[in-house]
């Protein structure tokens, strides 16, 4: 079994910054992608960025330049800094662990940008 939680959403006005922390627990594979999807209400989720462990990130075109995705020491965690946030970019965010045995999510949390 695989557990993910993620941490750090919360109420921010336009032009903040937050970040967001995701620590996976239970079997994990040395070789894995960790990323961070949004879903806003009424909307599909959407990859927000993406990291393989010893690769290179991927990021939405909305997101590039003011989100940044990083793996911490521990390598079973992943972090989303966003800095410049818009009101576009409220959506509950969630972490996602792809590995060879199956794909996990997190519960997920909000994230709103508004003044």
């Amino acid at each position: 079994q695989v557990q993910l939680v993620e941490s750090g959403g919360g109420l921010v006005q336009p032009g903040g910054s937050l970040r967001l922390s995701c620590a996976a627990s239970g079997v994990i594979f040395s070789s894995n992608v960790m990323g961070w999807y949004r879903q806003a209400p009424g909307k599909q989720r959407e990859l927000v960025a993406s990291l393989p462990s010893g690769g290179s990130a991927n990021y939405a075109e909305s997101v590039k330049g003011r989100f940044t995705i990083s793996r911490g020491n521990a390598k079973n965690t992943v972090y989303l800094e966003m800095n410049s946030l818009r009101s576009e970019d409220t959506a509950v965010y969630y972490c996602r662990l792809q590995q060879a045995i199956g794909s996990y999510w997190g519960q997920g949390t909000q994230v709103t940008v508004s003044s």
